[in-house]
């Protein structure tokens, strides 16, 4: 059949070519790209699977790295009565687009949500308050190992007891960089492999591929212990040091 039936298999069409097309600029350009790609809605929901899943219990729920804010709104639109969302994001400029995202994002079912945006990096967030749920949209797989080593204790430190963080990565992404990668580029990216495999080992109680998302991106559901083991405890003091 010539041309396409729907405007949906049209729209369906570009996004696949918008996927390809970041994949074969991040081969051209190692520079980071975390976030260059937009969450979209199947990846925001699956990240946000924890909230729906616990409701209609009231949930304390942070946001880590929220960019230009899809995941926020998905958020807000989904967080049971009597719940409240803590967003966290370093940089100014989104800080300031998320400001304006709350105040004019539509009040869900049911009366405002409260949202209190901290301009900090999580592993610098100064809190003595757990959450229920973490959901992540840091690039994990482009900082250094140190810096990651830190995020990931202190998500973790954040958690209640049988709390849930969740974080992506993209499909095929390390593979696709070491292809072009520098030695120490690829010393990083392994380093940064380790640390996570080993957080995934210790807490995963789960994980989801969203070929919708471009590119594809694996979602990771980690969860706190009510009593860490032993390998859990030690890969919480190695991630201290």
């Amino acid at each position: 059949m010539n041309g396409w039936t729907t405007s949906h298999d049209r729209v369906l069409a570009q996004r696949y070519a918008e996927g390809w097309m970041f994949l074969i600029e991040t081969a051209r350009d190692l520079r980071p790209a975390g976030t260059s790609a937009s969450s979209g809605n199947a990846l925001a929901r699956a990240l946000t699977e924890p909230v729906r899943a616990a409701a209609p219990h009231p949930l304390s729920v942070l946001e880590a790295g929220v960019g230009t804010g899809g995941v926020t709104r998905s958020l807000i639109s989904q967080l049971p009565r009597g719940s409240r969302l803590d967003v966290v994001e370093a940089d100014p400029r989104f800080a300031t687009q998320l400001h304006r995202l709350i105040a004019t994002h539509p009040a869900p079912a049911g009366g405002p949500r409260p949202v209190t945006v901290y301009q900090t990096c999580i592993e610098d967030l100064d809190t003595d308050d757990r959450y229920d749920v973490i959901v992540s949209g840091l690039p994990l797989t482009e900082f250094t190992p140190v810096q990651v080593e830190r995020i990931m204790a202190r998500s973790m430190e954040l958690l209640h007891p049988g709390g849930t963080l969740t974080y992506s990565t993209h499909v095929g992404m390390r593979r696709l960089r070491a292809l072009t990668a520098s030695r120490s580029e690829a010393r990083r990216c392994a380093a940064v492999s380790e640390i996570m495999a080993a957080y995934q080992r210790s807490y995963a109680t789960g994980r989801t591929t969203v070929w919708a998302s471009l590119p594809p991106a694996n979602v990771w559901r980690l969860q706190r212990p009510c009593i860490l083991s032993d390998d859990q405890q030690q890969t919480r003091d190695g991630a201290g040091r």
